[in-house]
C-alpha cells in the first residue's frame, strides 16, 4: 500500500481521536489579552507538550520567556541531510467578547452542521491539532515523518507576539528549516484551499483631545464649555473617505499599483456581495465602503485602511450629567506594499493634530511598533510542495490568495531562517468568526487540511535541503 493511502486510512480511522485532542485545547481558556490567565496559558502549553510526546517527538521543551506565556517548542530529526520544516502555530486565544450572543458554551466544543464550534477552534488550536496530528499520522503508519520536523507553538500571538522572536533568536540554530509553514489564516470559501501570499501591516496611533483638569455639571456649565469629546468626534469624522481614497494627505506615499492582471485575479475569486453581507451580518441599508472601482480583495488586501477600534470619553453605564474633560480614540491604519510605515505614522500624525473647534487641546501619540507588510512570490520547490498538497487533499486546485491582517512574524522569521518560504496554509473560512462570538472551524476543510499538511510532508522529501 502507498503512503499516501496509508495516511489517509488511518486519518480516516481516527477522526474521532483528533476531534478530541481539539476538544482537550478548546476546554482550556487560554486567554492572553487580559493578564488574568496565566495559569490557564501554562496549562495549555502543558497538555500541547503532552501532545507532542505522545505523537513521538523525541525532544519536546516548553519555553518559558521572563515575562510573557510559554512557547512549546518540538524537534524530530530522521535524517541530517533531509529538508527540514518548521511548523509555527498558537495555542493562546481571545476572550470571549459579546458572551451573550454566543450560541454554545465557548469553552466546549461543539460540532453542529459539519462545524466545530468553541474559541479557538479556527484560531489557532485548530491549526496546532492539525500540525500534530499530519505527523503522527506518518508516525504511526510509517514510525516516523518522512522529513525533518520542527514544532514551534507560542502562547502570545494574540497579543502581538511579544517573545516569539527572542525565543527564536535564542534557538536559532535549533529551528533552522528549509520551510515555514504557518497555519492560521483563511481560506476564501469553503472547499477551496488558499495559500496566503500577502499581509497588510498595522500602525495604532492613540489620539487624546483635553480641554480641563476637571468634569464640570453639564446643567451649570452645558454650552458654554468646550467638549471634547464632540471636538474628538468633529476629528475623527474628517477621516471619512466616502468611498473614495482615504482623505489624508501623504498616506498614499509608496503604495504599489494593483497590475491589471492582479485585478482580474481578485475579482475572478469567490465572494460576491451578497455573501459578505451574510457572513458579516451587515445590517439592510448599510453599504460596502469600498472605494469606487474596488472589489473587497482588491480593498481588503493592496489599499491601506483606518479603523477607529476604540473610542472612549466616560462608561456608558456609569454615565453622569457633566462635561468631560478628556476623550480618546485609538486607530489602527493598516498598510500595504510599498508603504513605509514611518511616513504612514508621520502623515496620520499630522492629520490629526490639526487645529480643533473651541481650541481643544489635541495629542497623537504611536502605540507599540509598526508591523510592516509582508509579501511573497509563489514559486519554488517548496510552494509547488504546498499547492501540490492542498490539491490532493481537497480534490481542487488550491489559489494564491492576499489578507487584510497582519502577522508581523513572518518577514522577520523567514530572514532569521536564511531566506526559507513561508507558507501559509488556509484553516478559517469566511464563516469563522475568529474573534468574534461563535467561532468556528469547519470540520471537512480542517480534515483535508491535515491531509494536506500530512501530503506536505511526504512532498518535502524531494525538495533538496538550502545550504
Amino acid at each position: 500500500m502507498g503512503s499516501e493511502k496509508m495516511i489517509s486510512q488511518w486519518l480516516g480511522s481516527n477522526l474521532d481521536e483528533t476531534v478530541n485532542s481539539l476538544a482537550r485545547l478548546v476546554s482550556i481558556p487560554s486567554i492572553s489579552t487580559d493578564g488574568a490567565h496565566g495559569a490557564e496559558l501554562d496549562q495549555c502549553a502543558a497538555v500541547v507538550a503532552q501532545l507532542a510526546a505522545e505523537t513521538g517527538f523525541p525532544e519536546v521543551e516548553i519555553l518559558r520567556p521572563d515575562s510573557g506565556y510559554p512557547a512549546v517548542m518540538a524537534s524530530w530529526t530522521v535524517d541530517p541531510k533531509a529538508s527540514t520544516v518548521l511548523m509555527l502555530s498558537h495555542h493562546d486565544v481571545q476572550p470571549v467578547n459579546y458572551r451573550s450572543e454566543w450560541k454554545t458554551d465557548p469553552w466546549v466544543l461543539q460540532e453542529k452542521d459539519g462545524r466545530l464550534f468553541g474559541r479557538g477552534a479556527a484560531d489557532d488550536k485548530g491549526g496546532v491539532i492539525a500540525q500534530i496530528t499530519a505527523v503522527k499520522a506518518w508516525a504511526k503508519t510509517h514510525g516516523k515523518p518522512p522529513v525533518n520536523v520542527k514544532l514551534l507553538i507560542e502562547g502570545e500571538e494574540e497579543i502581538g507576539s511579544q517573545n516569539l522572536l527572542s525565543l527564536a533568536e535564542q534557538n536559532r540554530q535549533r529551528l533552522h528549516a528549509d520551510a515555514l509553514v504557518v497555519c492560521d489564516t483563511e481560506n476564501i470559501s469553503v472547499g477551496l484551499p488558499s495559500l496566503t501570499c500577502s499581509l497588510r501591516g498595522v500602525v495604532t496611533l492613540r489620539v487624546t483631545a483635553k480641554s480641563a483638569g476637571i468634569p464640570s455639571h453639564s446643567g451649570m456649565g452645558g454650552g458654554a464649555l468646550a467638549d471634547p469629546a464632540i471636538a474628538l468626534c468633529w476629528l475623527l469624522g474628517k477621516l471619512c473617505w466616502n468611498k473614495g481614497p482615504i482623505p489624508v494627505p501623504g498616506l498614499y506615499e509608496g503604495v504599489k499599483p494593483v497590475s491589471e492582471d492582479e485585478r482580474k485575479v481578485y475579482r475572478s475569486l469567490p465572494g460576491d456581495e451578497s455573501a459578505i453581507r451574510r457572513d458579516l451580518q451587515i445590517l439592510p441599508g448599510v453599504s460596502l465602503a469600498l472605494e469606487t472601482g474596488k472589489n473587497f480583495n482588491e480593498q481588503t488586501w493592496r489599499r491601506p485602511s483606518v479603523t477607529v477600534i476604540a473610542l472612549e470619553a466616560s462608561s456608558l453605564s456609569q454615565a453622569s450629567n457633566q462635561v468631560l474633560p478628556k476623550a480618546e480614540a485609538i486607530i489602527s491604519c493598516r498598510i500595504v506594499p510599498d508603504q513605509e510605515p514611518a511616513k504612514v505614522v508621520q502623515a496620520l500624525s499630522e492629520f490629526l493634530r490639526q487645529p480643533m473647534p473651541w481650541g481643544v487641546q489635541v495629542d497623537v501619540q504611536e502605540i507599540g511598533s509598526p508591523v510592516k507588510w509582508w509579501s511573497t512570490d509563489p514559486r519554488g520547490p517548496a510552494f509547488q510542495a504546498a499547492m501540490d498538497s492542498m490539491h490532493e487533499g481537497f480534490g481542487v486546485r488550491p489559489v494564491a490568495i492576499g489578507c487584510g491582517g497582519t502577522i508581523g512574524f513572518i518577514e522577520p522569521l523567514e530572514k532569521m531562517l536564511g531566506g526559507a518560504p513561508a507558507l501559509l496554509f488556509g484553516i478559517e473560512d469566511p464563516s469563522s468568526n475568529a474573534h468574534a462570538p461563535n467561532e468556528s472551524l469547519h470540520s471537512g476543510d480542517w480534515h483535508k487540511l491535515i491531509q494536506s499538511l500530512a501530503g506536505f510532508l511526504g512532498k518535502m522529501r524531494q525538495v533538496s535541503p538550502r545550504k
